[in-house]
């Protein structure tokens, strides 16, 4: 009895796995239908087909019958309690295992294929990124370079009596080098190079002045001492 029992589950799962021919709503199969099965095949009454239902509760062997109550999730105890049979080891036909093998396969393949472009993508931006990286950093010396000459000129200019002041404005300074049509592009090179000025170059002072009512940063120029006690 259990044997047919099993056997009939093991098809009606694999039917259900491949394609469902018999439109089962589920693998597991209700307690009545599998009753009437045996019924019909083995002539076995109720009675025996419950105490086949009680081994398999209190059994420790894996018979690959599984009995399922209303909760899928939660373990039956009680053959009062079981809703459904299912079979733990589905039998299918060749076709079918070779079908689902294939489909096994292309979906690791394609899934391999994902992960790799994935990837290549990944690598991609992160290369486009760097280069970004050292474009901007290339700028920034770049502008660094600009600044030091504007801020050094304006005072080779104020020595010679060409310049009111010894210091130029920073907004000044920004507004000669970059034109108006680039300065949001550039904010950020900007302010790495103003920063890098801050921290990086002796020669380059950054002070406040109060120029036409209005304070002001401004960069000042300071030369060597060496240089200024020769001139003295």
């Amino acid at each position: 009895m259990l044997h047919e029992l099993y056997n009939y589950l093991a098809i009606q799962a694999g039917n259900f796995e491949c394609g469902n021919p018999e439109k089962l709503k589920s693998k597991c199969i209700p307690v009545t239908e599998a009753q009437e099965y045996l019924a019909n095949v083995t002539g076995s009454s109720s009675a025996k087909f419950e105490a086949a239902l009680t081994w398999i509760l209190s059994s420790n062997k894996d018979v690959g019958i599984w009995l399922k109550g209303e909760d899928p999730l939660e373990l039956v105890t009680a053959v009062d309690k079981v809703v459904c049979l299912e079979s733990a080891r589905p039998r299918m036909g060749v076709s079918c295992r070779l079908s689902r093998a294939l489909l096994t396969a292309v979906t690791h393949v394609l899934i391999f294929f994902w992960c790799l472009a994935f990837l290549w993508g990944l690598l991609i931006l992160l290369k486009y990124r760097w280069r970004k990286l050292e474009e901007e950093e290339q700028a920034m010396y770049e502008m660094v370079k600009k600044i030091i000459d504007v801020v050094q000129d304006h005072y080779v200019d104020w020595e010679q009596d060409m310049e009111r002041y010894p210091y130029v404005g920073i907004l000044h300074v920004r507004d000669t080098l970059i034109p108006p049509q680039s300065r949001r592009r550039m904010k950020r090179v900007w302010d790495r190079a103003v920063e890098f000025l801050a921290s990086n170059e002796s020669r380059i002072q950054t002070e406040s002045h109060r120029v036409a009512g209005e304070d002001m940063l401004v960069w000042r120029w300071t030369k060597p001492s060496s240089f200024s006690d020769s001139e003295r």
